[in-house]
């Protein structure tokens, strides 16, 4: 068993733009409302950065930004794990139309933003990081793959690690085979120990035997949690900002669960 404390939280999804907005929908306090979302420009990011970075690596910088200043950690030593399901699929797409051509011209740049770690590289050139930083898939698993990995690091470093869950929708044809609803993005700050603005407590383990995951009651943040592999982060963002003990199950691999206890701090 991984024993963590969460001490900052990003979220950026339609109708969950930051923790704030996020918390009372979650509570119950606001209704679920999917609204479009605002373009992205995270303040960490130079002009040039910005220039250069796609929405799929804009969301992941984003939401590191969100749980790192909730957390107020040092960003420049912190150790990072980031989890996507697909990458950059609209780079993918691009450059799979352009391979198609009978001189195809790949720019450097979009090529170097298709690879999984392009969003890892730019949250390392925006915060000037030469900490570790690992990035992780394991399709719809991916949240829990990186929270496992993120734990691990936690356990054997005893480092605060900050872990990025990242997912942006395919254009067609690849949204036929790889259908993501909408945008999401969560990133949890974790500590070894608890410090006075920790927010609780969480212990991870895995349990192989068939078992029920953890759902969430209003059907459109449901429909969110089962269509972006991110968002199956949602039942423990949840649970956080009911600040309510919880037992959850999400989705890990191999038909395998991550049992998350979480207990308020």
């Amino acid at each position: 068993m991984i024993t963590a404390w969460i001490d900052g939280v990003g979220i950026h999804a339609p109708g969950l733009v930051g923790w704030q907005q996020a918390a009372a929908v979650l509570t119950g306090k606001t209704i679920y409302a999917p609204d479009l979302l605002p373009k992205l420009s995270p303040a960490l990011l130079t002009a040039e950065l910005r220039r250069r970075a796609t929405e799929h690596i804009r969301l992941a910088v984003e939401v590191g930004t969100q749980a790192v200043q909730q957390a107020q950690v040092e960003t420049g030593t912190l150790r990072s794990v980031f989890a996507s399901s697909e990458s950059d699929g609209a780079i993918t797409h691009s450059i799979c139309e352009e391979v198609t051509k009978v001189a195809p011209e790949v720019s450097p740049t979009r090529f170097h933003n298709s690879v999984n770690n392009a969003p890892a590289g730019y949250w390392c050139m925006a915060v000037q990081s030469r900490a570790p930083s690992i990035s992780v898939a394991g399709f719809d698993a991916s949240f829990a793959v990186g929270l496992i990995e993120a734990g691990a690091q936690l356990f054997a470093e005893q480092e605060q690690v900050l872990l990025v869950a990242h997912d942006t929708p395919l254009p067609e044809p690849l949204h036929s085979a790889r259908p993501l609803i909408a945008i999401f993005g969560a990133a949890l700050v974790l500590s070894p120990q608890p410090v006075a603005r920790s927010l609780a407590r969480i212990e991870m383990s895995i349990e192989s035997k068939s078992c029920s995951l953890s759902r969430l009651p209003d059907i459109g943040l449901e429909g969110l949690r089962t269509g972006n592999p991110a968002a199956r982060s949602l039942p423990l963002l949840a649970a956080l900002a009911r600040r309510e003990a919880a037992e959850l199950l999400v989705p890990y691999v191999h038909g395998q669960a991550l049992r998350i206890v979480v207990t308020p701090a």
